[in-house]
């Protein structure tokens, strides 16, 4: 299979300088706009209903904006039959009755099961326990980074992880688009994604460490990226296919997590290649950091 001899690195300041405008961006956006939280962080009102027939979920999403309830989110909850329309309405005793009198307007099989409030308290944990989680996530990476090749490789791995996830969020932002916990899977599986394909370079360049000796670190890690090239636009591809497909068709119920998905894969193969490597130009990796420290042991043997 013939390598690919495109010169990433010579595009290494630009692609720092877009990355940079990108961060700022979405840094920006988070802290003045912010996200635009769902239903399961900011709390609101969850309404079960039965059909006889399964419904169209749209259809029962126009039926809701058509008498006044437009920030629902609808999405089937057990059976293609039972329907649970979440509102960001405040909680009434005859608030369930209402949304049942709207969606009888449009199909008279239709039976309340249950009208709940669901408290912004579970959201405040939903918040702090995602955040955290994801901050577990991005440690546990570094430490297994850094014992598995070292720890320059570890810093930069880490900070293409946190560089996709703040894009990512700044997307979110800047669109105004709900973020609700769904999204919050696809952020951590973003980092999954993203890490995989960076840990496949990074192999790669320690690799070509030891069998190339007399080259320039910045043309090693540019050949590094062009071998490895074809499996990171194979596997990208095929992933974003199938994320196409379930944004497209998948229903609104998994909308925002498709999405989710869609830019942190764009943004994980952009820092797999451009990000991670360019990092360790910048912290002046040499083949000299992967050669292992001899054991006391033996210093005392050797001349």
């Amino acid at each position: 299979m013939k390598v690919s001899n495109i010169p990433f690195m010579a595009m290494r300041k630009v692609v720092a300088a877009l990355s940079l405008l990108l961060i700022v961006i979405s840094i920006v956006s988070l802290s003045t706009k912010g996200l635009e939280f769902g239903l399961d962080f900011t709390g609101g009102t969850l309404v079960e209903v039965a059909y006889e027939v399964a419904p169209d979920l749209d259809q029962v999403r126009q039926s809701l904006a058509d008498n006044g309830y437009g920030d629902v989110v609808v999405q089937n909850f057990g059976s293609s039959t039972d329907v649970v329309v979440r509102l960001a309405d405040v909680f009434t005793p005859t608030l369930g009755d209402e949304v049942l009198l709207a969606l009888q307007q449009e199909s008279a099989g239709v039976e309340l099961m249950r009208s709940e409030f669901v408290g912004a308290q579970v959201g405040e944990e939903l918040r702090e326990q995602g955040g955290l989680g994801m901050l577990l996530a991005l440690a546990i990476v570094m430490l297994y980074v850094a014992v598995r090749f070292q720890y320059k490789f570890s810093v930069a791995s880490v900070a293409a992880l946190a560089h996709d996830v703040v894009i990512t969020l700044g997307v979110f932002s800047v669109l105004g688009m709900e973020f609700d916990l769904t999204v919050l899977a696809a952020l951590l599986a973003v980092v999954g994604y993203s890490l995989n394909d960076t840990i496949v370079v990074c192999d790669r360049i320690r690799e070509n460490f030891r069998i190339m000796r007399d080259i320039e670190t910045v043309d090693l890690i540019n050949e590094s990226i062009n071998q490895t090239l074809g499996r990171t636009l194979i596997t990208s591809l095929t992933t974003m296919f199938t994320l196409l497909v379930l944004f497209f068709f998948g229903g609104e119920a998994i909308h925002s997590f498709a999405f989710a998905l869609l830019v942190g894969v764009v943004i994980g193969t952009y820092s797999s290649v451009f990000v991670a490597a360019n990092l360790l130009i910048a912290q002046n990796l040499t083949k000299e950091d992967l050669i292992p420290t001899p054991k006391e042991e033996f210093e005392d043997e050797m001349p």
